[in-house]
C-alpha cells in the first residue's frame, strides 16, 4: 500500500469551542471543509485535522497526535505566550525534542522536533 494523504480525527464536546481552540493553536483560517453537519476539517499541509462532535467520546485516551515541527521549542514557547498550559519540554539527545499539549476535551498532542 502506498497511502496519499492521512486525515486526524478528533472527537469533541462542543465544535465551535474546538474548532476556535484549534485555529488560534494551529494558525487556521476558517475550516476548509464542512462535509456534514458536526465535522469540520482543517488542510495544515501534510495532514488534515478533522474535528467532530461525539461528545460522549471526548476526551478518552487512546488518540495520540504526533506532529513533527521545526523547532519544538520554539513552538512551545509560542503556545505558552498564548496562555496554554504545555508540558516541559524533553530533550533525548541526539533523537527528538517534544512537549505536550491537551486540547479543552482532553485529546493529547504532542509536538516533536526529529535531532537526528
Amino acid at each position: 500500500m502506498r497511502a496519499t494523504g492521512v486525515t486526524v480525527g478528533l472527537p469533541v464536546r462542543d465544535l465551535e469551542c474546538a474548532t476556535r481552540w484549534y485555529q488560534r493553536v494551529f494558525n487556521l483560517g476558517d475550516p476548509d471543509l464542512e462535509p456534514v453537519e458536526g465535522l469540520v476539517e482543517f488542510d495544515v499541509g501534510p495532514f488534515w485535522l478533522q474535528l467532530a462532535h461525539r461528545p460522549a467520546e471526548a476526551g478518552h485516551r487512546g488518540i495520540t497526535v504526533n506532529i513533527s515541527v521545526p523547532d519544538a521549542g520554539a513552538e512551545r514557547q509560542r503556545l505558552a505566550d498564548l496562555g496554554h498550559d504545555v508540558s516541559e519540554l524533553q530533550r533525548f539527545d541526539g533523537v527528538v525534542e517534544v512537549f505536550e499539549l491537551r486540547d479543552p476535551d482532553g485529546n493529547e498532542i504532542s509536538f516533536v522536533t526529529e535531532l537526528a
